[in-house]
C-alpha cells in the first residue's frame, strides 16, 4: 500500500498526556553530553528563575515523535514503519519543557509529497501542557522509501 496522499491537512486529536519526570530529563542530557546543572539539578534550576530540571532542548523530539506515532501507526495512511527514514527536524520553543509537565501532542500532517518514487511527509506536532500552555512546535519530514 502507499502512502494516502489524502491524509495531508488532516489533524488527529490531541495525545494522552505524556509524564516528564526529572530522572527522563537527566538521563537524555546525561546521554547526549548536556553539561549544564539546570537539566539535572532542580536548586541549579531553580536558581536560574525554573521551578524544577528542564529538558535539554533536543528533547522535544521524544514527545513530538510519540504524538507523530498517531499518524504513522494508522492503518489507513499506508505509512510502511520498515521503510520510514526520519529526513529533518526543527523546534521552536515557547517555554522550557520542565520536569513536573504533561504533555500532550496535537499532529497535523503538513504535506506528503511523491519524489523519486518515494513520499516526503512533513509532519507539525504543537506541544502543549494538559492544561493548554504551549510549549514546543516540533516540525518533522519523514522519508518514506518506495519500491517493494
Amino acid at each position: 500500500m502507499a502512502v494516502n496522499p489524502d491524509f495531508a491537512g488532516r489533524t488527529y486529536p490531541p495525545s494522552e498526556p505524556y509524564a516528564v519526570t526529572a530522572a527522563q530529563i537527566g538521563a537524555f542530557a546525561a546521554a547526549i553530553g548536556a553539561t549544564d546543572p539546570v537539566h539535572s539539578d532542580a536548586q541549579a534550576a531553580r536558581a536560574a528563575g525554573h521551578r524544577d530540571v528542564i529538558a535539554p532542548p533536543s528533547m522535544a523530539v521524544m514527545w513530538g515523535q510519540r504524538g507523530d506515532r498517531q499518524y504513522i501507526q494508522d492503518p489507513e495512511a499506508g505509512i510502511d514503519y520498515s521503510r520510514l527514514v526520519h529526513g529533518e527536524q526543527s523546534f521552536v520553543h515557547h517555554r522550557p519543557i520542565t520536569a513536573g509537565d504533561h504533555i500532550v501532542a496535537t499532529v497535523t500532517i503538513e504535506s506528503i509529497k511523491s519524489a523519486g518514487g518515494h513520499s516526503m511527509v512533513s509532519t507539525r506536532a504543537e506541544l502543549a501542557t494538559a492544561a493548554g500552555e504551549a510549549l514546543t512546535t516540533c516540525r518533522a519530514t519523514y522519508v518514506i522509501r518506495g519500491g517493494e
